[in-house]
């Protein structure tokens, strides 16, 4: 007599289906960028134009809508500002002034923030502004 094979059940074998998840999930938790900014609320003005990559060795300031100051996350008044961005001398030269201020905020209080900077001597201004949709990116 002819003896039947057994037949053995299928199964899906998820092992290499998850390794392939973890495996892309690994890949897009590394590739992804990061925006540095601090938790206040700034709406920056919109540009048409926008500079790609900015110098590392530089100095940001915040300007909220109701007129406070930040340096970093930390509350500053212009007094403050103006002795910790002597406290850069010589070297204030090539570094670069980012003021990140918010389009509601007073002209003067930006012009006020840019002669600080002048005055201690930053050879570079840079105002932030979000691009535009469609707008044209300079290098």
């Amino acid at each position: 007599m002819f003896r039947r094979k057994k037949r053995e059940e299928l199964r899906v074998e998820l092992t290499p289906m998850i390794d392939v998840v973890f495996l892309l999930l690994i890949f897009f938790m590394i590739s992804t960028t990061f925006i540095e900014t601090p938790g206040l609320s700034i709406k920056l003005p919109e540009s048409s134009t926008s500079i790609a990559d900015r110098e590392p060795d530089e100095v940001k300031i915040y300007l909220s809508k109701e007129g406070e100051i930040f340096l970093q996350e930390e509350k500053i008044n212009i007094a403050a500002l103006r002795a910790h961005l002597k406290t850069f001398g010589e070297r204030s030269r090539s570094m670069t002034f980012l003021l990140l201020a918010d389009e509601e905020a007073r002209h003067g209080q930006v012009v006020q923030l840019m002669d600080t900077a002048k005055e201690s001597g930053f050879g570079k201004l840079a105002i932030a502004t979000e691009a535009k949709p469609g707008g044209v990116k300079q290098n």
